[in-house]
This record gives structure tokens, sequence and C-alpha cells, in this order.
């Protein structure tokens, strides 16, 4: 139970600190629009800004999605949840954890696939007329997918705890 213990720490705090980094990139995607509207309205209009606010939005959801579920504010059918007791929310927690995992297991996997063919064929492009090269976005992809995978086994190793009745203390 102790390398359960540390896997959590680890984790958590990994995810933790990425996602509040990321909860400022709310802004650089603001800052990506505003020059689009003001480049629009009395300049020629860049070719660049709507295709980066698209990987800067990317980049914050995906980025800020391992924080998310460890700050327990995905969505959720909290109807019936609410009321039940910690025990019994631990033992729906880690059957429905297991499609999660599953799920981004199969994404990452296809998300792997996805960068490593932007790399072998000599960077794949955007077929836009700024044609920005792809592979950044989906290592960023791939890397939040990770982090979103490793936040979920940290959910599902919390459940077990749970389940055994032990204690689980809030790393951050």
């Amino acid at each position: 139970m102790t390398a359960l213990r540390k896997f959590i720490s680890i984790v958590d705090q990994i995810n933790y600190r990425i996602g509040r980094v990321t909860m400022y990139g709310i802004f650089a995607m603001m800052a990506i629009l505003l020059w689009s509207s003001i480049s629009k309205t009395f300049f020629n209009p860049s070719l660049w800004t709507l295709e980066m606010a698209q990987f800067a939005m990317v980049a914050y959801y995906i980025l800020g999605g391992p924080y998310s579920i460890q700050m327990g504010s995905n969505v959720r059918m909290d109807l019936l949840y609410g009321g039940w007791s910690t025990r019994r929310k631990a033992a729906v927690d880690t059957i429905t954890v297991m499609f999660l995992i599953f799920y981004l297991g199969v994404l990452l996997w296809g998300g792997i696939d996805s960068t490593a063919y932007s790399f072998k064929y000599g960077g794949e492009r955007s077929p836009t007329a700024w044609r920005p090269y792809l592979w950044p976005i989906k290592v960023i992809m791939c890397t939040g997918i990770a982090l979103m995978l490793l936040q979920a086994l940290s959910e599902l190793f919390k459940d077990i705890l749970r389940l055994r009745g032990e204690e689980i203390d809030n790393v951050v």
C-alpha cells in the first residue's frame, strides 16, 4: 500500500502543478483572439490566429484535464451519487474509472500512432493557408492524455484504498 500512496502522491503533485500553470493558458488564447479581432478590423487579417487559437484551446483543455479529474470538477450525475456513502461512491467510481482508463488507453495508442506518422513523413502540415506543422500539438495531446491516464490510475488507487477503509491524504 505504500507504493500506491507514493504513486498517488507523485501523480497528484505533477498534475496539480501542470494544471495550475495551464489555467493561465486562457489568457494566451484571449490574447490571440484579441489580436485576431484587431488585425481584422484595422490591418490585414492574420492567417495564423484562428488555427493558433484552436491549438491553444486544445492545449488548455488537454493539459487541464488531469487537474480537473483530480479536483473532482468533471461532470457527474449527482442526483443519486451525492447522497451515497464514501464507500459506495468508491465502489461505483472503481467501476467507472475502468472505462475511463480503457478509453484513455485507446486514445493514447491512436495519438502516439498519429504523432509517429507526423514525424515519419517529414512533418505533417495543416491543409490551411498558414500550413503549420502538426507534430507540436500532437505531442501536447499525447502528453495530456498520458497525464490523464496516470491521474485516472491515481483515482482508481484512491478508490481501492477507500474501499479498504483507509484514509487518503490530500497531496495538494
